[in-house]
């Protein structure tokens, strides 16, 4: 695998993010007209077409009104999850701070990590789980941390756990943590947009209409699943953004793991161990999953998860381990 220094990947994954940001954006204004688009064709407009009023001039005034809306409520959701994601992570992982009086061992290690790196020290959050697993999360010195699992404290040796919290600690360092929550959060948004759209098609299954209302119910349940159809494929392109970014992040973070320890037979060992049991049972969003050193679980499953091979989050460990026993 070609080299890429620290620097080069940080320049990366600014670019991306940027990007990302760029593109989400512009992915659901696209989308909000497309719905304008199909809504008049298929809902509002029955009068027969007319060469001063068409379907496009009636779409653009429908798509000029809600399009500030939609809009300002991406970026108010946008803003409120990337402020909030550490609680969001969280509460998806059933994390919590781990005290150094808990385990002096775990700080000892991060802070000899950080001392020779010169990096600020993150905070240490643990998961109350007998499985293997870890991650990195935040997106600035205040709110970046590692977690681990009580499993993959207890039962790595030191030099393994060395080298596990130094792969956590190089995503700190190569920003890839601000890059996957920036796409966590828009997906999520998809996502939801997504269920809410499914849950209001449902109720119109389960209310019945009146019979006057035959009409206007006929059209709403049209307008729902133009709304299920838009959402549904605004949440396949944004996840194709999300698996976008590169899964050499994993190969990065285990060279830099290496280069950290000089131990990269330490970080193959503890890889090895994860592989057979990295199961943590609170995890069940796939995009909290792809934080993870290695894939938490099969509960963790996206409408994706089908084609494990094209759209996984990470490189299959066995040929990670292959990479670090040739260091």
């Amino acid at each position: 695998m070609k080299y890429i220094g620290i620097q080069t990947q940080k320049r990366r994954n600014n670019f991306r993010s940027l990007l990302l940001l760029l593109l989400f954006p512009c992915l659901a204004v696209g989308l909000t007209y497309l719905f304008c688009l199909l809504s008049t064709y298929f809902v509002f407009y029955r009068e027969p077409l007319s060469e001063d009023v068409g379907i496009q001039a009636v779409s653009n005034e429908i798509f000029i009104r809600i399009a500030p809306y939609v809009l300002g409520g991406i970026l108010l959701w946008f803003l409120f999850a990337y402020l909030s994601n550490t609680r969001i992570i969280s509460q998806a992982t059933g994390s919590r701070p781990l005290e150094r009086k808990e385990n002096k061992r775990v700080y000892n290690l991060v802070e000899n990590l950080c001392m020779s790196q010169g990096m600020n020290m993150p905070k240490i959050n643990v998961i109350n789980d007998s499985s293997l697993n870890a991650f990195a999360s935040g997106i600035n010195n205040r709110t970046y941390a590692v977690t681990l699992s009580t499993g993959i404290i207890q039962k790595l040796n030191d030099e393994e756990l060395e080298a596990v919290i130094a792969h956590e600690l190089s995503h700190i360092r190569n920003r890839d943590v601000r890059l996957l929550i920036v796409s966590i959060v828009f997906v999520g948004i998809f996502a939801m947009l997504s269920q809410i759209c499914f849950r209001m098609m449902f109720q119109m299954f389960r209310v019945p209409q009146r019979r006057n209302n035959k009409n206007n119910g006929g059209s709403v349940l049209l307008l729902i699943v133009l709304a299920i159809i838009v959402a549904a494929i605004g949440y396949f392109f944004s996840t194709l953004m999300r698996f976008a970014i590169s899964r050499k992040r994993e190969y990065l973070a285990d060279a830099g793991a290496a280069e950290m320890t000089k131990k990269p037979h330490a970080l193959a060992s503890a890889l090895r161990k994860i592989s057979a049991d990295p199961d943590i049972e609170a995890v069940t969003r796939e995009d909290v999953a792809q934080l993870f050193i290695e894939h938490p679980g099969k509960q963790a499953k996206s409408m994706l998860s089908g084609l494990s091979g094209l759209f996984a989050t990470h490189p299959p460990i066995r040929k990670r381990i292959e990479v670090l026993e040739q260091f």
